[in-house]
């Protein structure tokens, strides 16, 4: 039996620069009356019914997003509170761990056997990008549950824990201190470590301060922190957004800070404390260069590669302390321990515990916005002291102490 063919509807006509149109309206997938029109009814029949099924699918695809198209719009709704190198960092491990495995999947078929699988392959991976990778799992499933657009949320019982754990890096001693600051004096970095050492700001912090906001001449100098450094696409950004709320800080600072820094603004041409010839603020290769006058020399192990003839050959050096670089004699070998921007910032707070300062003192002078960041450190710092957990351990198992019903006098029984 012949397939009936559908009867076209009649149309409006309207006149538009001479020309006679037809014409109909429809809604769109925002709610608003949309004009469509043609020269015959027959391609305006096929316009309206291509116009329909487009606004169907968008309003398909609003009320069922795939996991790829609600991650992207999750990272929209985040780029209002958080910076563009936030946002960067999130979109790339997105793209990389998240839209990788779950992206073609719609959110409301997500289970909780996705989710643990697409982690699977960051259990081999450092534990910092692990927790990084489930945050964000978490965050898209769990805004996605309270827009109602899934009712079973696959990341509840997801467990944080997971990645290598990296090992902590224990802070520079008084004598490591002592010879990276001879090793690095007359040196680019020189004074951007000592504002690490004895104020503990951050890489960014450092890099976006400004003279006023140093302030030697007072009772109690002190540096204030009001300001932020960022890099994008290798340029410098100077914000008064700062990492958090805490981070708004001021900063009393010793006498040997103070004295560096008062000889650095005599010769300054920039407003800027850490500058580059122009005076202007550093930019991301332009520190990368300045710190490398460290990481040269280090006495660590390095692996490069080497082509010869057409072929890439491994090469593993070990300098030897003491010595010169082969290439250039001004390079001594000096370091025998890593240094990074980010420990002269843990040397700073790991030594403000050792010599008793409170942690609530610490939290604040850290620019610490969780007392859980600063616990943590101070426990560390505290309890792994042999001197501290032989007075502890000596006081709790003092036979003196024993109670009658303690757990240790019963066993000594």
């Amino acid at each position: 039996m012949a397939k009936k063919k559908q009867s076209v509807p009649e149309y409006g006509t309207v006149t538009r620069k001479g020309t006679l149109y037809y014409r109909t309206r429809i809604t769109d997938a925002d709610g608003k009356q949309v004009s469509l029109y043609a020269t015959t009814c027959e391609e305006l029949y096929e316009k309206q019914l291509e116009a329909r099924r487009q606004v169907d699918e968008i309003i398909f695809h609003r009320k069922h997003p795939t996991v790829a198209e609600y991650c992207e719009k999750w990272l929209l709704m985040q780029s209002a509170k958080v910076s563009t190198a936030t946002i960067k960092g999130y979109r790339q491990n997105m793209k990389n761990y998240v839209i990788s495995s779950l992206g073609d999947m719609y959110m409301e078929e997500v289970t909780a056997d996705d989710t643990r699988l697409a982690l699977v392959p960051l259990s081999q991976k450092s534990k910092g990008l692990y927790d990084t990778v489930n945050m964000l799992i978490k965050c898209v499933f769990y805004s996605a549950e309270r827009s109602q657009l899934i009712t079973d949320n696959p990341c509840v019982g997801i467990s944080a824990k997971g990645g290598k754990a990296s090992k902590k890096k224990d802070a520079l001693t008084d004598q490591q201190v002592a010879v990276l600051l001879d090793t690095v004096k007359e040196l680019p970095p020189y004074l951007f470590i000592m504002i690490g050492l004895y104020s503990g700001l951050r890489r960014e912090e450092i890099l976006a301060l400004q003279w006023d906001c140093v302030f030697l001449d007072e009772s109690t100098p002190y540096i204030s922190v009001r300001r932020a450094w960022r890099a994008e696409h290798n340029r410098p950004v100077i914000s008064t957004v700062l990492k958090t709320k805490a981070a708004k800080r001021d900063i009393p600072i010793p006498k040997c800070l103070v004295d560096c820094l008062r000889e650095a603004k005599a010769n300054s041409i920039s407003e800027y404390v850490i500058a580059d010839s122009e005076g202007q603020p550093l930019s991301y290769s332009q520190f990368t260069r300045v710190w490398q006058y460290v990481v040269v020399r280090s006495a660590k192990e390095r692996t490069y590669y080497k082509y010869v003839n057409g072929q890439s050959i491994k090469y593993t050096v070990k300098p030897t302390l003491g010595t010169t670089q082969r290439n250039n004699p001004k390079i001594r070998y000096t370091l025998d321990f890593d240094v990074t921007p980010h420990l002269l910032r843990h040397t700073y707070i790991t030594n403000l515990l050792y010599a008793g300062v409170d942690p609530k003192t610490v939290q604040y002078l850290a620019g610490h916005e969780n007392s859980k960041t600063t616990m943590d450190i101070y426990a560390r710092v505290k309890y792994n002291k042999p001197e501290e957990l032989f007075e502890v351990v000596n006081d709790a198992l003092n036979q003196e102490n024993f109670d009658e019903k303690s757990p240790i006098s019963m066993v000594k029984e």
